[in-house]
């Protein structure tokens, strides 16, 4: 456990390091792993293993069909979906629009997507889940609970309806900014319009409320009936079943099976939060981390208070990197281990394709042939994984599974989980004599034995009769834009996971902390709605050519004009001083940044707007395209020790910061 070891957001779009990773972490070990999600979707995840049973079965809008989509802190138009793959967005909420539907936008900045939306409205930032309990509060005061969803959860209702009794949409207009009429109408749009959802993304996890807020979010599609209805949100049925596949491998997922040796923090799915790396590394003592693997990512840039990390990553005895890129948190490793660019890999989008919102599955091969020995991050880890066995005495038969593993590589793995599915191969006149055995012998086996899971997976399941069949790459190749698997349909209650086969609609985890969310709600009606003084609510954004750190090192995608620039509000510009294009600092109580201000009545009063994932001015790396377009690090000013209790989820939107023109010098000028 002295070996930390960190995971970026670019292995999920890379099936081979997906592939890789568990054998390799297994190898590796250690208990102190960290990766992205506790900076992303943790609250997502946490709320599916609590209510579905599983923590990978995310539910998805079902965007072509639905006639209302309220959209609560994302920005689809940026970030092509998130947690919803979503191709030509642009396009389908076109096409929802002619069809007669409504797209609705809550912000409190008027993004790219807002600015396509029939309504916007601001909502202060880390007030979401009060608009939330203020609609739910409407809906059982005007009696607009779905009778039919009753049937699909288990929980207790009352509970909800005393959870959102003194959330009243008045007292919750003083928190949010948004009217008491403006919050009973879009509860009464939710639940009167047969085919609409209620969706929430980065605005609403990513806070100190993140939990509960995404909680609330799938309680309202719930109890609204429009969980598991066409237009609403449905499950996806991928051509590789990650959730079945985890379900029977027994990594559904957990929480708090045991605890971060500095702050206590609970684990998720055997990870800890990222805003305690730090901690882990600079704090002395028994268990601290003294050497680090990093696989793809750049934590610095991307995680709360970079220069801690910067200070924690230096401090190590030993560190290691998988990562092509020489970057700010990578200048740090003692070995770099460069693996193929994506152009030189071959590609199978095994998580994305289980967020889509149509059933799909494309496959391209690699363009690129790699030079000399170069070797792919599933070369890489699995390479490592072998040896590390090896050097804690691993015996042959354990070494041969490494051997095979290998030489079957990412591809022949996936082509047997495509074969494998429910959209394999076609058994034709085959199809009685095995399904006989089949049975026999899910008769004979265990009820929970994998085996069973696997046979349920597979074209012998008659529910998957209607289904295409003949998938492999094979088949895959032989149509490069890829094959369209059908339209997202209802699932449930045969695709949940608990016990009990019903959603659990109020998780005691949940109810626990409602508590404290009551406690910031009478403190948020008393305070001044624009922010006090210098202090103005810090939130992220995205552009839609910056993936988070790893995409400013191409000249294609950071060209035109700066994108990491400070929005400002033009009332608070004029309050403070700042003017358009001049710089202004930017403070918190663990460091400060300079920025040039953009003054625009697309932000909110009361808040300020920093990309994230810029802050190329580090030295040490050698990254120059990135360098010249250097930027700064919205996560120098994020506090680390802000952490949402109930998920572990950093706190990435909502803190509070001083904001303060620099004073430049003018030249005096003589009259004529």
């Amino acid at each position: 456990n002295a070996v930390g070891a960190y995971l970026g957001n670019p292995n999920v779009h890379n099936h081979g390091a997906l592939l890789a990773i568990p054998p390799f972490a297994a190898a590796l070990g250690t208990k102190n792993r960290f990766s992205a999600t506790s900076n992303d979707q943790l609250p997502h995840m946490l709320a599916n293993l609590e209510m579905f049973g599983n923590s990978l079965m995310f539910p998805i809008p079902d965007m072509d069909h639905c006639d209302l989509f309220i959209c609560i802190g994302a920005n689809p138009m940026a970030s092509n979906g998130s947690l919803m793959s979503v191709p030509d967005f642009r396009g389908r909420l076109k096409e929802l629009k002619q069809r007669g539907g409504r797209f609705v936008v809550i912000d409190p900045r008027r993004t790219e997507t807002a600015e396509k939306a029939d309504q916007h409205h601001f909502i202060r930032p880390g007030a979401d889940a009060f608009l939330l309990l203020a609609m739910m509060h409407t809906l059982f005061a005007e009696d607009r609970i779905d009778p039919a969803a009753a049937s699909q959860f288990s929980g207790d209702l009352e509970l909800l309806r005393l959870s959102a009794l003194p959330y009243s949409p008045e007292q919750a207009a003083l928190a949010t900014g948004i009217e008491p009429e403006q919050i009973r109408q879009l509860a009464r749009d939710l639940a009167d319009t047969p085919r609409a959802l209620i969706y929430g993304r980065i605005g609403t996890s990513t806070q100190a409320y993140g939990g509960v807020t995404t909680w609330l979010l799938y309680v309202l599609n719930i109890i609204t009936g429009k969980l598991d209805r066409s237009g609403g949100m449905l499950f996806t049925h991928p051509a590789v079943d990650t959730v079945a596949l985890s379900g029977l491998t027994g990594q559904a997922g957990h929480m708090g099976r045991r605890y971060s040796r500095v702050k206590a923090l609970p684990e998720f799915g055997g990870e800890f939060p990222a805003s305690t790396m730090a901690d882990e590394m600079l704090t002395p003592g028994d268990g601290q981390i003294k050497a680090f693997v990093t696989v793809a990512g750049n934590p610095v840039l991307s995680s709360p208070n970079g220069r801690r990390l910067d200070e924690a990553f230096e401090g190590l005895d030993f560190m290691v990197s998988v990562d092509y890129y020489l970057n700010e948190t990578t200048r740090h490793a003692d070995i770099i281990l460069p693996p193929t660019a994506s152009l030189e890999r071959s590609h199978y989008d095994l998580v994305f394709n289980a967020m889509a919102v149509r059933n799909v599955a494309k496959f391209s091969d690699a363009l690129f042939t790699p030079e000399g020995d170069c070797r792919s991050d599933f070369q890489i880890l699995m390479g490592l994984g072998q040896r590390l066995e090896r050097l804690k005495g691993g015996n042959v038969s354990g070494d041969l599974r490494w051997r095979s593993l290998i030489s079957l590589g990412p591809d022949r793995m996936l082509d047997g989980m495509l074969r494998s599915g429910p959209y394999g191969a076609s058994l034709g006149r085959l199809r009685g004599p095995l399904q006989g055995a089949a049975n026999l012998l899910e008769d004979l086996l265990p009820k929970h034995n994998p085996i069973s899971g696997l046979l349920k997976m597979s074209t012998l399941d008659p529910r998957w009769d209607e289904l295409p069949k003949g998938l492999s790459i094979a088949a895959l190749r032989q149509a490069p834009h890829g094959i369209d698997l059908g339209p997202l349909s209802p699932s449930l209650p045969q695709r949940l996971q608990t016990r009990d086969k019903r959603v659990q609609l109020a998780p005691r985890r949940y109810l626990q902390d409602l508590p404290r969310l009551h406690d910031a709600f009478q403190l948020a009606q008393d305070s001044d709605p624009h922010h006090n003084g210098n202090d103005l609510y810090l939130i992220g954004r995205r552009h839609v050519r910056s993936n988070n750190s790893w995409m400013h090192n191409s000249q294609r995608l950071v060209k035109g004009r700066d994108r990491c620039t400070a929005m400002v509000n033009p009332m608070d510009a004029s309050r403070l001083g700042l003017r358009d294009g001049h710089p202004a600092t930017i403070s918190s109580s663990v460091g400060e940044i300079t920025l040039a201000v953009e003054t625009t009545d697309s932000v909110m009063p009361g808040v300020i707007c920093i990309p994230h994932g810029w802050g190329h001015n580090r030295s040490g790396t050698r990254m120059s395209v990135a360098e010249a377009h250097a930027g700064e690090s919205i996560n120098d000013i994020i506090d680390d020790s802000q952490i949402d209790p109930l998920s572990g989820v950093s706190v990435l939107n909502g803190q509070t910061v001083t904001v303060q023109a620099v004073k430049t010098r003018q030249r005096k000028t003589a009259s004529a």
